[in-house]
């Protein structure tokens, strides 16, 4: 059985940074996309990062201060997050995308595998 379980989510002041991590079990992940998004109450999912075979994509509210990265021995996927504002306040998921492409994609559907997700909270 996959499973995909996300840690490293707290509360944390304006301008602060926290680092996600995401281990994958019951899977090798290393040819897949890993992907991270984000759901703030009463809001959509929202694309946050993605990495495919050592490329990266961010989403447009992220570029500049989260950074994606992957441990292929250690099956993680890492987000870190710097300079956080209130509006990054979400719960944070984790996300594979198994299917052998060279295209990274933004759109959850394309990711079969998601965690629980784990809470972010930035306060002003």
């Amino acid at each position: 059985q996959v499973q995909l379980v996300e840690s490293g989510g707290g509360l944390v002041q304006a301008g602060g940074s926290l680092s996600l991590s995401c281990a994958v079990s019951g899977r090798t992940f290393s040819s897949s996309a890993m992907g991270w998004f984000r759901q703030a109450p009463g809001k959509d999912r929202e694309f946050v990062a993605a990495i495919r075979s050592g490329n990266t994509y961010y989403g447009d509210s992220v570029k500049g201060r989260f950074t994606i990265s992957r441990d292929n021995a250690k099956n993680t996927v890492y987000l870190q997050m710097n300079s956080l504002k209130p509006e990054d306040t979400a719960v944070y998921y984790c996300a594979a995308d198994p299917t052998p492409r060279t295209k990274i994609y933004t759109d959850g559907y394309k990711y079969s595998y998601w965690g629980k997700g784990t809470q972010v909270t930035v306060s002003s």
